[in-house]
């Protein structure tokens, strides 16, 4: 996937717009990549369990029911393969726009030494916008400008950024 894209997944509700992006994102991370995944939909401990039963190619009920030294072993054997780092980042749904993921993004590169080469923001529609405050503009037009602002993010720091977005059966 090329640098200074915006690539969206688009999909019904409840169809796996997010195991998609979890398992992209573990994919990015067994070729070595730095990973960060932005979660405005769901708990940082659960994109970390989707993402690791992807990694441990084991369902998420194996993953709970896996004994802890099981567990600790494979999480060794794949760290050794796997030089890629993960750093998920959960905000409150609609809370967080290109300005906080920016803002984000350098605070991981001076605290952290982290660049990511790939990032997900797990969702496009659940995500603010940094030009308009809500009122009375059309749903069309916001979505759009969330989109424009994270396709100048993905510009800006050089990165493919993926996201996803809901449509209806007419939207379809």
């Amino acid at each position: 996937v090329p640098s200074k894209t915006l690539n969206i997944a688009l999909a019904g509700t409840g169809v796996g717009k997010s195991l998609f992006m979890c398992h992209c994102a573990s994919a990015y991370l067994t070729q070595g990549l730095n990973v960060l995944y932005v979660t405005l939909e769901m708990a940082e401990e659960r994109i970390a369990e989707r993402i690791d039963a992807n990694l441990l190619d084991a369902t998420m009920e194996d993953l709970h029911e896996m004994p802890k030294t099981v567990y600790e072993n494979r999480m060794n054997k794949l760290q050794k393969k796997t030089h890629g780092k993960l750093i998920i980042k959960e905000y409150p749904t609609a809370s967080a726009h290109s300005g906080h993921f920016r803002a984000l993004l350098n605070e991981l590169s001076l605290k952290k030494s982290f660049k990511p080469d790939v990032i997900f923001i797990d969702y496009l529609n659940i995500c603010a916008s940094s030009r308009f405050k809500g009122g009375n503009i059309s749903s069309y037009f916001y979505v759009k400008a969330i989109a424009e602002e994270l396709r100048g993010l993905a510009v800006e720091y050089d990165v493919p950024i993926f996201s996803a977005t809901q449509t209806t059966r007419t939207g379809f």
